[in-house]
């Protein structure tokens, strides 16, 4: 198996990143019974969107782009506040289950998906 560039990897980890907040969008709406029509969509991924690029900004993802602490728990924390903070601020709001749910879920999707390819990239090397 070929090894991918530092560049390829900081890339797949940005798709996966962007897919576990759309994924998560998508459960929550289709959980509610609203449409998955793409302004729908949109409108509710896009603060979680904007908190996770400036997770990646913050933790500089780019170089470490695997990592489950940097950028992992940042990009987890950074997409749910700020994503909950720019609910707020636009008056879309969030009840205290929202954000426990959010907060959840986008935990498992961000770091989850970081904690797998670890414990892959682990076994591969030990085999």
């Amino acid at each position: 198996m070929a090894t991918l560039s530092p560049s390829a990897r900081a890339a797949r980890a940005a798709v996966f990143d962007l897919v576990s907040v759309i994924l998560f969008v998508l459960i929550g709406r289709g959980s509610h019974g609203e449409g998955v029509d793409a302004g729908g969509v949109l409108s509710t991924a896009w603060p979680f969107l904007v908190g996770l690029a400036i997770g990646w900004i913050a933790s500089v993802a780019w170089r470490r782009p695997y990592g489950l602490v940097r950028p992992g728990l940042i990009l987890w924390v950074s997409t749910v506040g700020i994503g909950v903070l720019l609910r707020f601020v636009t008056g879309v709001g969030a009840e205290t289950s929202f954000i426990i749910v959010t907060a959840v879920v986008l935990g498992v999707l961000l770091v989850g998906w970081r904690a797998i390819a670890t414990l892959l990239t682990r076994r591969r090397v030990a085999a």
